[in-house]
């Protein structure tokens, strides 16, 4: 099984691979590990900025670890913001019986009574740089515009409203 979890930054997306990497032991990929890897090498001239044209670039890619795990019979965890919205079409019937995808994504309410927090566990998982950039109107923004998408392609998504205890396994078939 090829698990995609995708959201917006400071969702929990890496948190959640690695909770299922402990819990189930299947291995996961971190999108911007890749991402970082081919800028640095130079196999790119995109930067960390440019997320509208990384999004084709790394999903080219990933699409394709994601279809060779499948083949493989592997199980494997694929997290990142660089997954897009209409992902299905890159896959046919034989592949999307072995992949569920879930849209991590905070509600407003969530994200108001919870900004400090949610600014607080971002390096739970891996060290940020720097996200002095993060504000509460832009993350409740791009939230909302995940929750549309998902809508509008027919995506599975996680909505975390209440408190941020996810339990993937309740949502998988």
């Amino acid at each position: 099984m090829v698990i995609l979890i995708s959201g917006c930054s400071h969702t929990g997306k890496t948190l959640l691979a690695q909770r299922l990497l402990e819990k189930y032991k299947f291995p996961y990929l971190s999108i911007d590990h890749l991402k970082m890897g081919l800028i640095r090498s130079g196999q790119t001239k995109l930067t960390p900025e440019d997320d509208k044209e990384l999004t084709p670039y790394l999903w080219s890619i990933v699409k394709e670890i994601a279809k060779t795990a499948v083949e493989n019979e592997q199980n494997l965890i694929i997290e990142g913001c660089y997954i897009p919205f209409d992902w299905k079409k890159d896959f046919d019937e034989s592949y999307l019986g072995h992949i569920e995808y879930r849209c991590l994504i905070m509600t407003e309410s969530y994200i108001r009574r919870n900004f400090a927090d949610i600014k607080g566990h971002a390096n739970a998982i891996e060290k940020r740089l720097d996200d002095q950039w993060l504000n509460a109107e832009e993350l409740i923004a791009e939230n909302a515009e995940n929750l549309e998408m998902c809508r509008k392609y027919g995506c599975e998504y996680i909505l975390i409203d209440e408190n941020y205890e996810i339990d993937l396994q309740r949502s998988l078939p």
